[in-house]
């Protein structure tokens, strides 16, 4: 038994590993910068009735305990107030501790990473596992409907020992602290690093993955020169060169249906091409892992979700809908915005709280090409001010910034429009749904974006 303590314990990461230590028999405490906002209550409630402490991040926990360990992520800065207090102390990066609880778990360790997707991709297949009794245990950057409970906040579920499905992050290349028995990598996107970049990162993880690999199409052109020649290796996507390939996608009577090469036509349990596309790769990994065909395709027909993933939060007192998401880089918006008009007959309007200064700069060109090629004339872009959730930054580029150049290069200017406040926001926005119509709100790191996307039901 080991005692943990962990700086900025209500992160989504962060607090899964926290849970899990404690459900392996560890003695955890806690700190975060947002201890004690409401918005916050759904992870931090579920720790402390787990018998976790938090305290506020001042360094005032080392006159309670006296940890083993401080577990730390890159987004904790140096100057960290409960690292000041505790210099003696050894600090653990949470890939580290990640790498050990790997280590330790008895059985399959499967590991789901890429650019977009990934938190959908592990729930997806850890829901079917469930769905056929292997009772898996699961480590997520998001929360899992299917594993939502009083004592849970759904990023981390306790099995029975045989399979471990976790999320593994390329955002800091902290997935390259561990290895894994299987992976499956998704994609290559525009969000913390080139695509070059992204595929020395994932190229170099898979050449330490043990048993075998599931790698969308486009990312097996940019990692193959890194594949061992021994490992295991299923190609998922659209090309016929692909092991695993999607003939067709397709909405009938409001089903979102797929057929798969090969196989009988599947309903899916949600909307969007992606959504197609993530159950494919599911598939390829069950079979990977010896699971029956049939029963593999039965396993994908349900699917109770992830937070803030395409969450419906009811209709306004006109009728439009609303939608809340955790899309925050391109590609996510883009597939967001593709699955909401494919049931949305009116007109779609869209907020984003970028998620950062630095990633909104990183992204903001992609974004543009992305946002001005599929918006239609009708719908509108409501562009908030990047999110701040402390530490060092240089506040650049702002809102306003970016909109000024965006409107020198776009087709159509009125279609993306400043944010002031959420306030000045839902008043203008109540004013302009009508029936047919759906409201997004995206973005990420932000708990309380779900809490304005629900203020605007029967509004």
């Amino acid at each position: 038994m080991s005692c943990y303590h962990f700086i900025g314990i209500g992160g989504i990461g962060m607090s899964a590993l926290a849970a899990m230590c404690r459900a392996n028999g560890d003695v955890v405490t806690g700190s975060d910068r947002g201890y004690g906002q409401c918005a916050n209550n759904r992870i931090f409630e579920p720790l402390e009735k787990a018998g976790i402490t938090i305290f506020p991040q001042d360094g005032s926990f080392i006159r309670s305990t006296r940890p083993d360990f401080l577990v730390w992520s890159s987004a904790i800065e140096e100057d960290n107030p409960d690292l000041a207090a505790a210099p003696g102390i050894p600090r653990l990066h949470r890939a580290e501790l990640l790498r050990k609880l790997i280590g330790e778990f008895p059985g399959v360790s499967i590991a789901v990473t890429g650019s977009c997707g990934k938190s959908s991709v592990t729930a997806y297949l850890a829901e079917a596992l469930d769905n056929l009794e292997l009772a898996p245990d699961c480590l997520n950057g998001a929360l899992v409907k299917r594993f939502i409970r009083r004592e849970n906040a759904g990023n981390y579920q306790r099995g029975s020992g045989r399979y471990f499905v976790f999320e593994s992050d390329e955002s800091d290349k902290s997935l390259l602290g561990y290895q894994a028995d299987y992976a499956v990598v998704l994609n290559l996107g525009c969000d913390h690093y080139d695509t070059a970049e992204l595929g020395r990162v994932f190229g170099t993880f898979l050449s330490r993955t043990r048993r075998g690999a599931v790698v969308e199409e486009h990312v097996f052109e940019a990692v193959k020169s890194f594949l061992p020649p021994e490992l295991p290796v299923r190609i998922f996507g659209v090309g016929d060169s692909c092991d695993y390939r999607l003939e067709s996608y397709a909405v009938r009577d409001h089903v979102p249906y797929a057929k798969f090469a090969g196989m009988p036509e599947v309903a899916l349990p949600q909307s969007g091409h992606h959504v197609a596309m993530n159950a494919l790769s599911v598939l390829a990994m069950l079979e990977m892992l010896g699971v029956d065909r049939a029963a593999a395709l039965n396993a994908l027909t349900v699917f109770d979700g992830v937070w803030r993933r395409s969450d419906s939060h009811g209709t306004t007192k006109c009728g439009a809908k609303i939608f809340d998401d955790y899309a925050h880089n391109p590609e996510k918006i883009r597939a967001c915005l593709e699955a909401m008009r494919e049931i949305t007959p009116g007109r779609i309007f869209a907020v984003y709280q970028p998620h950062g200064y630095g990633p909104f700069g990183f992204m903001r060109d992609t974004l543009l090409e992305y946002l001005d090629g599929d918006l239609r004339e009708k719908d509108r872009f409501y562009l908030c001010e990047p999110y701040y959730a402390g530490g060092t930054s240089s506040f650049k580029p702002t809102a306003h910034e970016v909109l000024a150049d965006w409107q020198t290069r776009v087709k159509h200017p009125a279609r993306f429009i400043e944010v002031a406040s959420r306030e000045t926001l839902q008043k203008a926005l109540l004013a302009e749904l009508k029936k047919g119509d759906t409201l997004v709100i995206m973005g990420a790191r932000d708990n309380s974006l779900s809490d304005f996307a629900e203020s605007f039901r029967d509004a």
